[in-house]
């Protein structure tokens, strides 16, 4: 089953010094090459900074748009990895590995199968 780990962290007032953000990057490039040996590595990504965010309603036919996150959080989204394991039991012991779980938190999610008649696939 696919299960998307979203992972979130509060927004940092002040940069990390250079040496700090080496040995972050660095934890992720371990947990990345740890999940894609694994065999369970489908996708992710890292995002821009939540200042970047456009959102998006439509109420009545009008379209409206405004800058920012979706909803006002201490926490803001900023990047996912999606996983096939076997069961929530498998993916949670992943999640609990991505550096950022160990002052933020990852949301784990399973991706909803669309049923066959919703499908857009031939």
């Amino acid at each position: 089953m696919q299960y998307a780990l979203l992972i979130y962290s509060e927004p940092t007032a002040e940069p990390l010094s250079d040496e700090a953000t080496a040995a972050y990057m660095k934890a992720y490039q371990q947990f990345t090459e740890e999940v894609i040996a694994a065999g369970v590595m489908q996708g992710g990504e890292a995002l821009e900074e939540v200042s970047t965010a456009t959102t998006v309603r439509v109420r009545d036919d009008d379209v409206i748009t405004s800058d920012g996150p979706f909803a006002e959080t201490k926490e803001v989204l900023g990047g996912f990895y999606l996983l096939d394991c076997a069961d929530l039991d498998e993916v949670l012991g992943w999640a609990a590995k991505i550096p950022t779980a160990k002052h933020g938190s990852v949301e784990v999610r399973p991706v909803w199968s669309v049923p066959e008649e919703y499908s857009t696939e031939s």
